[in-house]
């Protein structure tokens, strides 16, 4: 199964049994527009009380911290998602927004059937699917036997040695403002890692905000990691999020996914590290 489904094949799956359907859009009236309208028969699921676990502190995990495996397992099950489900998330962002992270989450508790719309929202609404402002209630299953990450999670210190080992890659996904140091919008200081390098994840995307073709994916990405392995690559961006659209298109590439630096700027600024900026 690949990581992305297109819009005329989600309408074929609606109504299916053990098909769940979650809207990941975020920000702060994400419930708001969840409730406003949304695909017929998604849940929500919402990036800061549901996919993260942040502390008080941002200095310790970054904006986005992973929740414990234990804890996205306990909601899993209240989604009724179970190890036979086959899941399919979208957001309003081309999958930058939470989609991705959905997945990534999703694959690194071990379940393989899960997929990010291609096109979002809009594609689908365009395709035909139905729109709907009723709150959908799922059945719920017994919480997901989550017991560990199972893709690679690397933190601020192991970033911080491989960034300055000729043998890795430290990849920073944002945009290359941000990552020159000219601007930034959300954390406190701008800039980025010494010796990490830029690819935006926009450039993930096409002029309608649809994933390249996994040809030219693949070509993008083995050029930039110049036969780097994926344990020798760390993915991160602002905070632990848009990485994962990067690993998701890494994934639809048909090459390895490489672990994710999920602190990513918004702990490596708060905790007095080296600041590289090009200003």
């Amino acid at each position: 199964m690949t990581p992305l489904i297109g819009a005329n094949e989600l309408l074929l799956l609606a109504g299916h049994e053990l098909f769940t359907l979650i809207d990941a859009r975020s920000g702060i009236d994400a419930r708001e527009r969840y409730a406003a309208g949304h695909l017929k028969g998604a849940l929500h699921v919402h990036l800061e009380d549901d996919l993260s676990d942040i502390c008080e502190d941002l200095s310790q995990g970054g904006r986005h911290p992973l929740p414990s495996p234990k804890r996205f397992g306990v909601l899993l099950g209240q989604l009724g998602i179970s190890p036979e489900s086959r899941v399919v998330v979208y957001d309003d962002a081309g999958g930058s927004s939470a989609a991705a992270r959905f997945w990534w989450m999703l694959r690194a508790s071990g379940h393989s059937q899960v997929q990010v719309l291609n096109g979002g929202m809009q594609a689908a609404i365009t395709a035909g699917f139905p729109v709907s402002a009723l709150p959908f209630k799922p059945n719920t299953a017994p919480n997901y036997p989550v017991t560990e990450w199972k893709l690679p999670v690397r933190d601020m210190q192991q970033t911080a040695k491989a960034a300055t080992d000729i043998r890795f890659l430290v990849v920073d996904v944002r945009e290359e403002d941000r990552y020159l140091g000219f601007i930034e919008p959300i954390d406190n200081i701008a800039g980025h890692i010494p010796g990490a390098v830029n690819l935006p994840y926009t450039w993930n995307l096409d002029e309608n905000r649809f994933f390249l073709d996994a040809v030219t994916l693949r070509k993008m990405f083995t050029e930039f990691f110049d036969g780097r392995p994926a344990d020798q690559v760390i993915v991160h961006c602002g905070s632990g999020v848009t990485a994962c659209h990067t690993l998701l298109a890494i994934d639809y590439a048909g090459l390895e996914i490489p672990p994710i630096y999920t602190g990513s700027w918004s702990e490596w600024s708060r905790n007095g590290m080296p600041i590289g900026t090009s200003v």
